[in-house]
């Protein structure tokens, strides 16, 4: 009896030593899991985290892109601007080159008028002259009718 009561000692130490492991075990388990929930939520920042450094990325790349648009759209006006200004610059010389020959041209229709009203002038003058002139012709082609008349009637 006694072996049995000493083997059923022994088994209720080993027993209780078994549930002192599994209760370890268990405790560990436990822990695990726990360790392993925390890990998870971790991970599932972490991954929400990365799709927003993605996201972010996307944007500073597409932003870069337009940066790049940018900058070339604004070289591109730039060229066309400084086309531009050439252009006005030349245009601006031409329209000082043609007021320069327009003065000139005023001048030279000034003076021109100035000699047509001149001959008109001398033009009337000499109208005149001829008015006076063929007058005195009239007058005297008249007289000599006149003249011949008289030689005749002598």
């Amino acid at each position: 009896m006694q072996s049995l009561r000493v083997e059923a000692d022994e088994a209720t130490a080993k027993v209780e030593e078994l549930q002192k492991q599994v209760k370890a075990l268990e405790h560990e388990n436990l822990q695990k899991e726990q360790e392993i929930t925390s890990l998870q939520h971790r991970n599932g920042l972490l991954d929400a985290q990365v799709e927003k450094l993605e996201a972010e990325k996307k944007d500073l790349k597409a932003s870069a892109g337009d940066t790049q648009q940018h900058a070339t759209q604004n070289e591109t006006l730039q060229r066309r601007l400084q086309l531009l200004e050439e252009e006005a610059e030349e245009a601006d010389k031409n329209l000082r080159e043609t007021n320069d020959k327009l003065r000139q041209t005023d001048v030279k229709a000034g003076h021109f008028e100035r000699k047509v009203q001149a001959l008109e002038q001398e033009r009337d003058q000499w109208e005149t002259k001829y008015e006076e002139v063929s007058k005195k012709y009239a007058a005297i082609q008249k007289d000599l009718e006149n003249l011949q008349i008289e030689i005749s009637g002598m």
